[in-house]
């Protein structure tokens, strides 16, 4: 009986870690739509002790601190409007450190949101992309 719940718990342990988690198969969806419409991509999942930013990208000269939320459904609203005060302080701290470290303080430099949408089921996302979408907050 403990042989069979060891390979049983096993298997499901391998398969949880052959398949990317919500977040991160919407964070590689929105990374793949920002370079299809001409953005580069200069880092994914920076993590600086102020916080973390989903993507670093380049929009010709302006750097985008890109902040992605991925959901199942619109049901308790959507994506976008998951980035509240609080978040969008620590974005603001992250992408100041990151300026920094980078020696890109005099760039020009904005907030993006990707909402993304992945019903279960489905091959495809529905992706909304928030240009501007908040102010640098709390400096």
């Amino acid at each position: 009986m403990l042989r069979r719940f060891r390979t049983a718990i096993r298997l499901l342990l391998h398969r949880v870690r052959l398949q990317p988690s919500l977040g991160a198969r919407g964070e590689t969806a929105a990374a793949d739509y920002l370079k299809r419409q001409g953005y580069r991509i200069l880092a994914r999942q920076q993590r600086l002790r102020s916080g973390e930013i989903d993507l670093v990208a380049l929009d010709g000269q302006t750097v985008v601190f890109v902040e992605v939320k991925t959901r199942r459904s619109r049901q308790k609203g959507g994506p976008g409007e998951a980035v509240e005060r609080s978040k969008q302080r620590r974005l603001t701290r992250a992408a100041t450190a990151y300026l920094k470290r980078h020696g890109l303080l005099d760039c020009p430099a904005r907030f993006d949101v990707v909402a993304v949408t992945w019903p279960t089921g489905d091959d495809r996302p529905h992706i909304e992309h928030f240009q501007h979408a908040f102010e640098a907050t709390g400096l």
